[in-house]
């Protein structure tokens, strides 16, 4: 009888550990089973913690380079060519600017400025958000009014606050230039130099951004190396799964879901207003949402957020945690059809020091 009683037992155990798979569960503090939970496969993985109907996808590395559409496949030739075209300050008016003005390669092809200075020294409305994983999003710009990089390419360009130019103006220089009619050539054999293969060859480098984001900790993590991130950094990454809430917005290789919030920064009706995907769509419900960024390299993107509010990743924190500002309506506000509301995804999180310091650690290892 005991015998039997012992193999029930046994039995039991064995179910219990396959039924706990793939969740292994661990506290925070216990470094070593966070470690052994995050070694397994990426489908093992502890759960993350995000809202029902969020449809979420696991973590991952990035791919080589981003997927070309059918119409632009990649060539060597064309992203070769749009890196010139990305740092030539001849695709502006005043021939000072270039797309690399605003996207710096050493700032994660960001700026580091609350916002960005264009033409004549004009600022610009919004912060010039990194380009490294455009070419996993599916909308550009932090409204979205881009829905691909081909169609984004040229919109800098003819912006009158950014480079000042106009399409038709920027051909005719290209080829009345003595380097570029060669180059093209060589990347559009048998077509004529015009506004689609400029617009093609930019996006085709962009396309090659993800390799600067492909030597991170969190990558060579990802990548198998589970010694990559430190004991901090590891814990960053579970709370960033659980606690935090990270991903119900930022998730997949690019952590971003391709979606737009509202994180309560909308300033409406004050003088730094800005309705963000309303102005695309004329919806009331996208009043003050803005596209959701990639966090790889964030570290190094800063100025946050779209406005380029916060100056540091411990505001950006300090903000989240408090689950983000929520405006009330007040007085005639009350009747407004537009008045923002903040996004159901922010919630106050209780993270406490120990817990924010290792959630910033993680995030610098993106």
């Amino acid at each position: 009888m005991r015998r039997h009683l012992k193999s029930l037992v046994a039995l039991i155990g064995i179910l219990l550990v396959i039924e706990s798979e793939p969740g292994l569960a661990c506290a925070l503090s216990e470094v070593a089973c966070l470690r052994e939970a995050y070694s397994r496969p990426f489908a093992q993985w502890p759960t993350p913690q995000v809202d029902a109907g969020v449809a979420w996808q696991e973590l991952g590395p990035l791919p080589e380079r981003a997927p070309s559409p059918e119409h632009n496949p990649y060539t060597q030739q064309k992203a070769d060519l749009g890196r010139q075209l990305f740092f030539d300050p001849r695709l502006s008016r005043s021939g000072q600017i270039a797309c690399a003005s605003c996207h710096e390669p050493d700032l994660a092809f960001a700026d580091g400025r609350r916002v960005s200075f264009g033409h004549d020294r004009a600022a610009g409305r919004r912060n010039a958000p990194s380009l490294v994983a455009s070419g996993l999003a599916e909308h550009l710009f932090w409204d979205g009014r881009a829905a691909s990089l081909e169609m984004q390419a040229l919109m800098p360009v003819v912006d009158p606050k950014e480079m000042a130019f106009s399409v038709t103006q920027l051909v005719a220089r290209l080829r009345d230039s003595t380097d570029y009619p060669a180059q093209f050539a060589k990347a559009f054999p048998g077509q004529a130099l015009g506004a689609e293969q400029v617009a093609a060859a930019l996006a085709t480098y962009q396309r090659d951004l993800l390799r600067v984001a492909q030597r991170t900790p969190f990558e060579r993590f990802l990548r198998g190396q589970t010694k990559a991130l430190s004991d901090q950094q590891l814990q960053g990454l579970h709370l960033f799964r659980t606690k935090a809430r990270c991903m119900n917005c930022h998730f997949g290789p690019a952590l971003q879901d391709n979606r737009f919030h509202n994180a309560g920064l909308t300033f409406y009706g004050r003088r730094r207003e800005d309705l963000g995907r309303y102005e695309v769509t004329g919806l009331a419900q996208d009043v003050g949402r803005f596209r959701t960024p990639s966090l790889r390299l964030v570290s190094h993107t800063g100025p946050w957020f779209h406005n380029g509010l916060a100056s540091s990743l411990d505001q950006v924190l300090l903000f989240y945690n408090a689950g983000m500002p929520r405006p009330v309506p007040k007085g005639g506000q009350l009747q407004d059809p537009l008045f923002p509301v903040t996004s159901a995804q922010f919630e106050v999180l209780g993270l406490d020091r120990v817990e924010l310091k290792a959630l910033k650690a993680f995030l610098e290892a993106l």
